[in-house]
Parts: structure tokens; C-alpha cells; sequence
């Protein structure tokens, strides 16, 4: 991503002053440069990466002078880099915590949220594996370390292999509260550093199981359908059926800043919460406010 400058300087005329004159001349210029550059930093959650970099590209057509620099690591991290300030917006799949917005405080820096979309998150499994659905409380049993068999759960008898986002993840955190109720993960799951490990990993895994966010789903894994009425009624992941509620895992995307940077990140953050920017939402796989 290019910042394109355009300064005429008449170096002759710049040859013909004192080097105390000189030295002035050059530090307008370069602050002039420097207060032109309108560069965003974006950090943080692997599921707001894809929407992210799709904003900021249409962005950066419509604003071909600016900078916008994305990046992921997840939404831990992401939220660490605004507490060092190396970041001006951290994308996050999660609400900041209580200490994370302290820690702002204490250093005398206010922190913004806002909501850019939502996600549905999907469960995942191997296009092989014959079961399509499970209720809230066996897929607590399977990433608990309770339920460790497909057989278990209406399958074949083939060992089950839990695939997890690492521990800095918001969608790590999501699916901890939401679907195993705060329990921990069973000991020795296999977490993964970003979204696309699992949906690799369990597609050349029989007997694999993970969750991404529903932007990720693709042909090489099956997504299954899910109850959170003991098995009253089963809902798979869409847009749809997260717009009517009926699909039950579902959270808000958000972007946080410190109120400081307003100036430099809002530009980006109006383009996002747009008719443009939620177009994009809606054409990537999340959902549009």
C-alpha cells in the first residue's frame, strides 16, 4: 500500500541559502510530509482479518493518498497493542476485559468500542464424518474431554480430535462462554494459531472437530447444525438464519481505539460502518449491522 507525495522544491534556490536557513526549509518540508500521511495501524483478531484487509482495500481506493496497514495474531494481541500504543485500532472478536480497559485508564488513555459486524461461528468437521449435528451439551462433552469417541455421539467408532484457537484468541474466549458454559478445554487439545490452521487441520483429519467464524467455511470442511434446546430443534450456520436469531452462536466484531487517535482512525471506521463498508461485510460471509 503506496503514500504518494507531491512537493515541487526548487533545489537551486535551496543551494543558495546558509545551511541555518537550509535546515529550516527541510524541516518544513518534512513536516509537511509526515502531517499529509493519514497511516492507520490495525492489529488483532485472525476473524475481523479478512474484513479488515477487504475494507481497507476498497478504502484505499477511494483515498489512494492514505495508508492502511492490517495485520492479525489475535484479539489478545491485537488489545496489547493499544495498550503499548503500537497499534491506532485493534480488531477484536471479543469484548475488551475489565483490566484490559483499567490498564487504559491508568495510563490517563480512553478507550472507544465500536461494532463493525457480526459472526456466526461454525462447528467443523471432516466431509467424511457421518454425523450433521450435535446439541450445545455434546459439543461441551467432546471439547471438555468428556466425549471422546464419534461412536459416542450417533458416528462411527473412530477417536475424536478437538481442534482449538490458542488461548490470546477472542473466538478461543467466545466459545469457552457460549458453548461449554466457562468450562475448561480438555488437557492437551490442539490449539492452533489462526483460523485457517483448523479449517486445514480438520480437513485432512477424519475424526477432527473445530470452530471458525462463518466467513471460513469452505468445501473442504462440513459444517454442522446445532441445538441449544437439548436437541429440540438443530439450526446450521448462516447469514440467514443469524439474522432471524436462530442460529445460537453468534457475537459482535468490534474495533477499539483510544479516543486520542479519533481524528487519525475514524475516516476508516465511517467507511466500515457505511452502506459501502457493510456491503463488504455482507459479500465476505459475516453479517451487516
Amino acid at each position: 500500500m503506496s503514500l504518494r507525495f507531491a512537493y515541487n522544491i526548487n533545489f537551486n534556490s535551496l543551494n543558495k541559502l546558509n545551511s541555518m536557513k537550509k535546515l529550516v526549509v527541510v524541516l518544513i518540508i518534512l513536516t509537511a510530509v509526515f502531517n499529509s500521511i493519514s497511516a492507520q495501524r490495525i492489529k488483532g483478531s485472525d476473524t475481523v482479518l479478512p474484513l479488515s484487509q477487504k475494507e481497507a482495500e476498497s478504502y484505499l481506493k477511494e483515498n489512494p493518498t492514505e495508508s492502511v496497514i492490517v495485520t492479525g495474531g489475535g484479539s489478545g494481541v491485537g488489545i496489547s497493542a493499544l495498550l503499548s500504543g503500537t497499534t491506532d485500532i485493534a480488531q477484536s472478536s471479543r469484548k475488551i476485559k475489565f483490566d484490559e480497559r483499567q490498564k487504559l485508564k491508568e495510563s490517563g488513555q480512553t478507550v472507544k468500542e465500536i461494532i463493525i459486524a457480526y459472526d456466526a461461528l461454525a462447528i467443523v468437521v471432516h466431509p467424511d464424518n457421518k454425523v450433521s449435528q450435535l446439541t450445545r451439551e455434546q459439543l461441551e462433552g467432546i471439547f471438555t474431554g468428556k466425549i471422546t469417541n464419534w461412536k459416542e455421539v450417533g458416528g462411527e467408532d473412530l477417536k475424536i480430535i478437538p481442534y482449538s484457537r490458542e488461548t490470546s484468541s477472542g473466538t478461543y474466549e467466545f466459545f469457552q462462554e457460549s458453548v461449554l458454559k466457562n468450562k475448561n478445554y480438555k488437557n492437551g487439545i490442539m490449539s492452533m494459531p489462526a483460523t485457517g490452521a483448523i479449517i486445514q487441520s480438520v480437513s485432512q483429519t477424519k475424526g477432527a472437530i473445530g470452530y471458525v467464524g462463518l466467513a471460513y467455511l469452505n468445501k473442504d470442511v462440513k459444517a454442522l447444525s446445532v441445538s441449544y434446546d437439548k436437541g429440540e430443534t438443530y439450526t446450521a450456520p448462516s447469514i440467514t438464519n443469524a439474522k432471524l436469531g436462530t442460529y445460537p452462536i453468534v457475537r459482535p466484531l468490534y474495533f477499539y481505539y483510544v479516543t486520542k487517535q479519533e481524528k487519525v482512525v475514524r475516516p476508516f471506521i465511517d467507511y466500515v460502518l457505511s452502506s459501502k463498508g457493510q456491503k463488504i461485510v455482507s459479500d465476505i460471509g459475516f453479517i451487516s449491522l
